[in-house]
């Protein structure tokens, strides 16, 4: 059975875990791997994932890390229609999976850290709204997008929409400062009413 290593409170455990329940794939989740939990910096761990990180997928005997990765290799292996063979949808697919990690990830990453696991009298107060304004204006992209598609990467709900839900979550969860979106929101409401999403995803933040 595929086996998932890594604390659930994690943006990019929750992408694999919503992929298969998406999928309908049965695995094997260890949530006690990360963060408060510690457990990744073990030699056992580190000899499966060097980076140190969450997840590790294990499918049989062969070991995966990054999230985005694992994912399109799931989804390749089970065939699944969330990632289209057609050439230049799958290309969509790609570029915004690949726009989240260089984009937007890295921006909601510091907001996070200085607002949830940042004592406020230890704050870098002019980072996080550095960060906030930067996440703001990857969010205005993913917004006029959203004005053109129902989903990400067209009018149909693909893989594409997985690595940016929980960040999404997380930018209108969070007590920022948030231009008004109606385009994100009506994806995210959207997103929202999806089992696996509510499950994964709509979860405390740490």
């Amino acid at each position: 059975m595929l086996k998932i290593l890594g604390r659930a409170t994690s943006t990019n455990v929750q992408k694999v875990l919503w992929f298969c329940d998406e999928a309908g794939l049965a695995y094997d989740h260890d949530n006690d791997i990360g963060g408060a939990f510690g457990q990744n910096d073990t030699p056992e761990y580190l000899a499966m994932n060097p980076n140190g990180k969450v997840p590790t997928v294990i499918d049989g005997d062969f070991v995966m890390w990054e999230s985005n990765s694992v994912i399109r290799y799931l989804a390749r292996k089970q065939k699944s229609a969330l990632y289209p063979v057609e050439f230049e949808a799958r290309n969509m697919v790609e570029r915004w999976m690949d726009w989240e990690l260089s984009v937007v990830a890295p921006h909601q990453g510091a907001v996070l850290v200085g607002l949830v696991r940042t004592k406020p009298e230890d704050r870098d107060n002019a980072k996080i709204e550095a960060a906030t304004q930067a996440w703001a204006r990857g969010m205005t992209i993913l917004d006029g997008q959203l004005a053109k598609t129902a989903c990400v990467a067209g009018d149909e709900f693909t893989l594409a929409d997985i690595p940016l839900g929980p960040i999404v979550h997380r930018f209108f969860s969070l007590d920022i400062a948030r231009p008004d979106l109606p385009n994100l929101r009506r994806w995210y409401d959207a997103l929202s009413t999806r089992p696996p999403f509510q499950k994964w995803c709509l979860i405390e933040m740490a």
